[in-house]
């Protein structure tokens, strides 16, 4: 059975997951209310899609 010969240390371990951080989603202004809004989806604060009333948000 493989078993490692050394302990891998903090400093090893941590520079392997260097890279598992969630990336920022990308946010982009929505064109009817300015407000920045994750790209393909309903404007939360409109309620606005490509230009279409999809939500009806009370104010």
């Amino acid at each position: 059975m493989a078993v490692p010969k050394k302990k891998t240390s903090r400093s090893k371990r941590d520079m392997r997951r260097s890279h598992h951080a969630l990336p920022t989603p990308n946010l982009t202004p929505c064109p009817h209310c300015d407000e920045l809004t994750p790209s393909h989806q309903v404007c939360p604060k409109c309620g606005q899609y490509d230009g279409k009333q999809i939500l009806e948000i009370a104010d």
